[in-house]
């Protein structure tokens, strides 16, 4: 086996093993996850050491464990402070001075500890950057460089952010715990909000040239697959993995040839992916099933997605549905960005000047000041309307907002089209 080789199979099975490998340290360093990432590194590096030599192990990932815990017994033995927190957990879990078993330690309840990492990794007490990021590095295996290229932000920014968040959660003594009760419920919408913001990014890049960017759906639907299976019961986790599989079942159509986006009503729909248009509809069933029929934030949007999967044809699309899940969507999560999409939603129903009336009623609210998405739809349905002159300027002012390059043209495009 090649060096390079070795340093694929090992990237991979670093990607795959790590979140649990984590886990399971984070739980034997008393929550510590910072101290257990540093062991989990060091059986990463004792891999690309040895494995171009040695071959790689039958079980990688047995093997990647096996090193880490012969890591975590020596620091623990050879730094004081890592010494105590042994004689801690010898005393709590295991008997007055008898050393851990890690075997059993790290072998047990290890989904437990996976699920522990992740509420730990998005607690509220870091801010939404500082989550993104440190649950990319922890659950997802992303290197910060990785991360750093998918935002497009320099690979120092992002490791200060993760070094600041794993500082912030030992200065909070964060325990290494699932939620119970209230709490558990504020915890996992940050949880959920966490992974649909790495999906947005990778589904409408906010800057850069790309107008998506499929690692992260992908990486964000992994995460919430593994969350579904976690958390079997939880109605809205199974609505979020409905989501994002109905919209990532659209990925094909959302580009032309040349990369330059195709908007929903455009779209050839036999490009769109049967398989997850099929995983999405059994999420949302089940996430409806838990729920009595209720929906939840991300249950409704699933629903609405569901609308444009069942649709053969664009014309087919019960808008007048869409309408209405909006409007109980608004009254669940009230926001000027879901009004604005009920809006579009509304003129498509009922005519592009009501639709307008929707829109324009929020068009001053603070938090559409800088939504670029505001005067784009205000451009489109001024189109309609027939007032071009009106839906050039909507249309130029949207792209002057946009930091994606990709929309940006399409913008123009569109006002370059009604200027005509």
């Amino acid at each position: 086996m090649t060096v390079a080789d070795a340093r694929r199979t090992v990237e991979t099975v670093w990607r795959i093993e790590s979140p649990r490998l984590i886990a399971g340290l984070a739980r034997m360093a008393r929550g510590d996850v910072g101290l257990a990432e540093e062991l989990a590194q060091d059986a990463l590096v004792a891999a690309l050491e040895q494995w171009p030599d040695s071959g790689v192990p039958r079980n990688p990932g047995a093997w990647l464990m096996t090193i880490a815990k012969r890591r975590a017994v020596d620091q623990f033995r050879r730094n004081e402070r890592y010494a105590e927190k042994l004689e801690e957990v010898g005393r709590d879990q295991f008997g007055e001075g008898v050393l851990p078993d890690f075997d059993a330690a790290l072998d047990d309840h290890i989904e437990d500890d996976v699920l522990r990492l992740l509420f730990v990794a998005c607690h509220p007490v870091l801010n939404t950057q500082a989550r993104v990021a440190l649950t990319l590095r922890m659950l997802g295996g992303l290197t910060t460089d990785e991360i750093a290229r998918a935002f497009l932000v320099r690979e120092s920014t992002i490791a200060q952010r993760i070094v600041r968040a794993k500082k912030a959660l030992s200065a909070a003594k964060v325990p290494f715990e699932v939620p119970e009760g209230d709490e558990r419920v504020a915890r996992l919408s940050s949880v959920l909000e966490v992974i649909y913001l790495v999906f947005n990014e990778g589904y409408s890049a906010t800057r850069g040239d790309d107008w998506m960017r499929p690692a992260l759906c992908e990486e964000a639907m992994r995460l919430g697959r593994v969350l579904a299976g976690l958390m079997p019961g939880e109605s809205e986790v199974h609505g979020l993995v409905a989501l994002m599989e109905l919209q990532a079942s659209r990925a094909k159509a959302r580009t032309g040839p040349n990369g330059e986006p195709v908007l929903l009503l455009d779209q050839d729909r036999s490009r769109w992916d049967r398989f997850l248009i099929q995983h999405g509809l059994a999420a949302l069933t089940l996430s409806e099933h838990i729920a009595g029929g209720a929906y939840g934030p991300y249950s409704a949007q699933a629903a609405i997605a569901a609308c444009h999967a069942r649709a053969r044809t664009a014309e087919e699309t019960d808008w007048a549905r869409i309408s209405a899940l909006y409007e109980g969507l608004g009254k669940l999560q009230p926001s000027p960005v879901i009004e604005l999409n009920r809006g579009v939603a509304v003129a498509m129903a009922y005519g592009p000047s009501a639709g307008l009336e929707v829109v324009d009623a929020v068009a001053g609210d603070p938090a559409l000041k800088e939504y670029h998405l505001l005067p784009s739809v205000r451009g489109d349905l001024l189109e309609k309307l027939g007032r071009f002159e009106e839906a050039e300027q909507e249309f130029r002012r949207a792209a002057e907002m946009t930091e994606n390059s990709r929309e940006r043209a399409l913008l123009l495009d569109r006002a370059s089209a009604v200027a005509r």
